[in-house]
């Protein structure tokens, strides 16, 4: 994997083979921060990055200028992994080793931009649960984003505050988008 654009530009990062991951693909990454470029300054956001496996997702944001990072993932090898990627690049990234879905349940910090990348093979049920806690917990920042990437097999569509989705190859990303200013109490 490389990083596409920002301080580390071009940049590529092999993660050890035992880790349990498939990283999103350059072509569906560089699409989706594109989205992202046309929306936010990634200077002035908070991001969130759940299953973060090898942490692309995390390192393609802290290379365009994000310093508010937390990368969560259950696996003790890919935090590990993160850690000494993000001290070697001298990135922001906050790691924690939790259960996503227990980490979800608990946290009360709010992000900009939160990113999911469970594994593919998850029943919709456990897919629904994402955006479920994420709403329940208000855990978007106002005019946030909640993306979950998922199989194009997998339809979202019919999960709460769904916005659309986009594909890239076998890779989809579901948008769901938070309260914006005109909602707030």
């Amino acid at each position: 994997m490389r990083i596409i654009s920002g301080e580390f530009k071009g940049r590529r990062i092999t993660a050890p083979k035992k880790l349990p991951i498939r990283p999103t693909t350059d072509m569906a990454k560089e699409s989706l921060f594109n989205i992202i470029n046309n929306q936010y300054y990634f200077e002035d956001i908070s991001v969130l990055d759940l299953f973060s496996g090898s942490g692309n997702i995390s390192y393609e944001f802290a290379s365009r200028g994000t310093e508010n990072i937390t990368a969560v993932d259950a696996n003790f090898g890919c935090i590990k992994f993160i850690n000494e990627t993000a001290e070697s690049f001298d990135m922001q990234i906050q790691t924690i080793k939790s259960d996503v879905f227990k980490f979800l349940e608990k946290s009360r910090t709010k992000a900009t931009i939160i990113f999911a990348d469970p594994p593919y093979d998850f029943p919709v049920e456990e897919f629904s649960k994402i955006p479920d806690l994420v709403f329940k917990n208000d855990l978007l920042e106002i005019g946030g984003l909640l993306i979950v990437e998922h199989s194009k097999h997998t339809d979202l569509s019919h999960l709460i505050n769904y916005s659309h989705s986009k594909s890239y190859g076998g890779n989809m990303f579901s948008f769901f988008k938070g309260k914006t200013s005109d909602e707030e109490e």
